[in-house]
């Protein structure tokens, strides 16, 4: 098997090979979900370098009304575009196919193919091999790819001059590996057999996106041949167009353990550029190897998604720019056994949301189920979200594969707020000009953690004057108005002022709550 000297190339095919020899174990849910990250992974990078040859027939066929000679190139580039084209759909269809027989077979592509799993959509047919089976070894199907690959990259190789198809042929990274399943001890009759043979339909899916990946890259290796015949870019076309890609040793980790993962610059098509790439994460510069790969660690010391972002930079050999690329990426931390915490106190409190971990060693938030007794759990961004609407106990419920757990909590009412003058003054002596000064009575919650406010219902406020009946006045709400603002302008020094029968509602009051009252004397 031919071994590519593009690292992104490289890369995937490590990955492919890697998940492959995992289907050797019990092909958990874990390795589906490897399999469909790495599906999105190669699909994400089909895009890109469709983005990137998308723009390189106009350069090609612009730098070839510059020398009469040059046209010939220009006129090639169709046969590349729809080969490229024609190998796509050709592969799309086969994978169209195979959905369908491994789903509902109703003759309907995608139609009842797919279901639902906790929102996320995947294949109804994901873990069946027996149709794979069927269709790409016992029908001849996976033959028949293997003739068409290989027809595809000799068309492709097709527009170089004689003098350079061998280079050219070199770069193209379509490659059909006989040597491997032929040597192998697991008896197989075919290549076919050896790539498909009970592999279920969930596995083969990235297998599909990498010969689509091997289509377009070899596309992008023609253009780039044709390009550089017609003097765009010299040898080479530097794209503008990187992705920044993170690769962790494992996405989930244990408090307390090293998060490690590597990150690099993938290009959108094959780049030979040694221009020098630098590589920070939060804002920390990272030292990048030969290969303009940087390795970023941290200690996990907090539960729940973890998230950073990483910056890289290259500087553009054609104009001397230096370009920035941003990506943001997360993984998951957990704990060595199932734990409820509350993140502020060890109380639920009524009508605020009350944040809330919850994880459980060595198994992703995805598999674990939250409920509880006496309230709502809702979660958002790793933290769970607790809402309790009555005095009394609520109960957390953990449910994991093989961990079941629970713990009570006490629900209470949000402590009742401080009444202050203009939310500043709590009673006693205070000066004429500031007392008028004032406009509000607004209750304080002082020392509570949670993001709550509680809004005055109304007081009484009573002025008592030196050889003078007591003067009286209602207000409704905190903004003191009307008589009580009339009795209030009437402040002078020896003046007592006294507001009583003061009422306020706190997020989840279902009526009024009265605070007692305040007094001031006027100085």
């Amino acid at each position: 098997m031919s071994i590519p000297k593009e690292p992104r190339q490289l890369m995937i095919n490590v990955m492919y090979l890697v998940l492959t020899a995992l289907l050797a174990l019990n092909v958990s849910a874990e390795i589906f979900n490897a399999f469909d990250m790495v599906d999105k992974g190669l699909k994400s990078a089909n895009s890109v370098l469709d983005e990137g040859n998308s723009k390189l027939p106009t350069l090609i066929k612009d730098a070839a009304k510059k020398k009469e000679s040059f046209q010939v190139y220009a006129d090639r580039i169709e046969g590349v575009t729809t080969t490229s084209k024609e190998a796509t759909e050709y592969i799309k269809g086969i994978m169209d196919k195979l959905i369908d027989e491994s789903g509902n077979r109703n003759g309907s592509v995608d139609e009842g193919d797919y279901i639902e799993s906790e929102g996320v959509k995947e294949l109804l047919g994901k873990r069946d091999y027996a149709a794979t089976t069927r269709f790409m070894v016992d029908e001849g199907v996976g033959e028949e790819l293997k003739a068409k690959m290989l027809e595809f990259k000799a068309a492709f190789a097709k527009v170089a001059d004689p003098a350079d198809k061998a280079k050219l042929e070199a770069n193209i990274p379509i490659a059909i590996d006989d040597a491997t399943w032929q040597s192998s001890t697991n008896k197989k009759k075919n290549w076919a057999d050896f790539t498909f043979g009970h592999m279920p339909l969930g596995a083969t899916m990235p297998i599909f996106s990498k010969f689509i990946n091997d289509i377009k890259a070899s596309e992008a290796s023609a253009l780039n041949y044709l390009a550089g015949k017609v003097g765009v870019g010299g040898e080479t076309v530097v794209l503008d167009k990187f992705t920044v890609v993170s690769a962790p040793k494992k996405s989930y980790i244990i408090k307390g353990e090293p998060f490690e993962t590597e990150v690099f610059l993938s290009a959108a098509a094959g780049n030979d550029s040694k221009t020098g790439i630098s590589i920070s994460v939060n804002g920390r510069s990272l030292p990048t190897n030969s290969d303009g790969v940087a390795k970023y660690t941290e200690t996990a010391n907090s539960l729940g998604i973890r998230k950073y972002s990483a910056v890289a930079s290259v500087k553009d050999p054609v104009t001397g720019e230096t370009k920035s690329f941003k990506n943001e990426f997360e993984y998951e931390v957990g704990e060595r056994s199932v734990t409820v915490s509350a993140e502020k106190m060890n109380v639920f409190y009524i009508g605020v949301d009350n944040p809330v971990a919850v994880s459980a060693a060595g198994v992703p938030s995805a598999q674990i189920k939250v409920s509880m007794d006496g309230g709502t759990i809702e979660r958002k961004d790793g933290i769970y979200n607790v809402r309790v609407n009555s005095p009394g106990k609520a109960t957390v419920r953990v449910s994991a594969p093989g961990v079941t757990y629970s713990k009570e909590y006490k629900a209470k009412r949000i402590p009742d707020p401080i009444p202050m003058l203009g939310g500043t003054q709590q009673g006693g002596g205070i000066g004429n000009g500031t007392f008028k000064a004032h406009s509000a009575l607004i209750p304080m919650l002082k020392d509570f953690d949670f993001d709550a406010k509680c809004n005055m219902a109304g007081f009484t406020l009573v002025r008592v004057a030196k050889r003078q009946d007591p003067e009286v006045a209602a207000n409704a709400g905190a903004t003191i108005v009307g008589n009580a603002k009339t009795i209030q302008s009437k402040a002078n020094p020896g003046d007592r002022f006294i507001f009583q029968d003061i009422k306020c509602k706190c997020p989840g009051d279902a009526a009024a709550r009265n605070l007692g009252q305040l007094v001031f004397e006027v100085q």
